[in-house]
């Protein structure tokens, strides 16, 4: 068995450097790898793409990459955080806004190794037709991203949009086993497992670190192929009700 499991989280991040495009899983605060993100932070890292759905509305994780000035390119759905609109129109940070369906299947393709799909979604708006400004004006001038590709099928406009292949994953999950197999709580699960199937090495934070074969497998939400290393949060949260399985359920 390949032990994925890691005790010092600032050693395993370490190979993570400055610049690289990071898919972060997390559905609003739920299931966000702030743990991971944080430890970023302490890394001195900067420069980063990051790929999540949303900043979130506090200054921890995401939100505290952001205020230090740590992110150059926010690609999501729902930058909700004021500081990062006061960032985007200062022109320090770039913004890539996707349609939050588009987002998700975006991430899966990526990690399912399909290059590119196409999908209605933003048809004949200013997120395909080259007007959506990326960047607004700074040291380096305004940017837009060009026309995106369309095509009619069944009489209705459709965008050409790309997988997302990421340097780096991180999520959350409730359990996790050395193998890497990974059990989400609720929401959690909405973008943690795309997120790791995006990132080519894929960090996974867990709030419980199980024996391996202890998750039954009807509970793995997500395989251990897609992870290749295990930490603990600062803080283990408890087993209680809401966090038992069917398997142990039914034991």
């Amino acid at each position: 068995m390949i032990d994925k499991y890691r005790e010092d989280v600032m050693a395993a991040l370490d190979v993570v450097p400055s610049g690289s495009s990071i898919a972060v899983g997390g559905f609003g605060s739920s299931g966000r790898p702030d743990a991971l993100l944080n430890a970023l932070c302490d890394l001195d890292r900067r420069d980063l793409h990051l790929i999540v759905n949303n900043v979130g509305d506090d200054f921890t994780g995401v939100g505290r990459l952001l205020v230090e000035g740590r992110v150059r390119r926010f690609t999501g759905s729902f930058p909700i955080l004021p500081a990062f609109y006061e960032a985007y129109f200062a022109g320090r940070v770039e913004l890539e806004l996707i349609p939050q369906g588009t987002l998700a299947e975006r991430m899966r393709a990526g990690g399912a190794g399909i290059a590119a799909f196409f999908t209605p979604s933003a048809a004949d708006t200013m997120l395909s037709d080259g007007t959506f400004p990326i960047r607004y004006a700074d040291g380096r001038g305004a940017a837009h991203f060009a026309p995106e590709e369309t095509r009619e099928f069944d009489g209705r406009l459709h965008v050409l949009e790309h997988g997302i292949a990421a340097d780096f994953g991180l999520v959350k999950a409730q359990k996790g086993d050395r193998k890497g197999n990974l059990r989400f709580h609720l929401s959690a699960r909405n973008f943690n497992p795309l997120a790791a199937m995006s990132g080519r090495t894929t960090f996974a934070e867990v709030e419980r670190l199980v024996p391996v074969d202890e998750i039954g497998p009807d509970d793995i939400h997500l395989p251990g192929v897609f992870v290749h290393h295990v930490v603990m949060t600062a803080e283990p949260v408890p087993a209680g009700p809401e966090y038992t399985s069917a398997a142990e359920g039914a034991a």
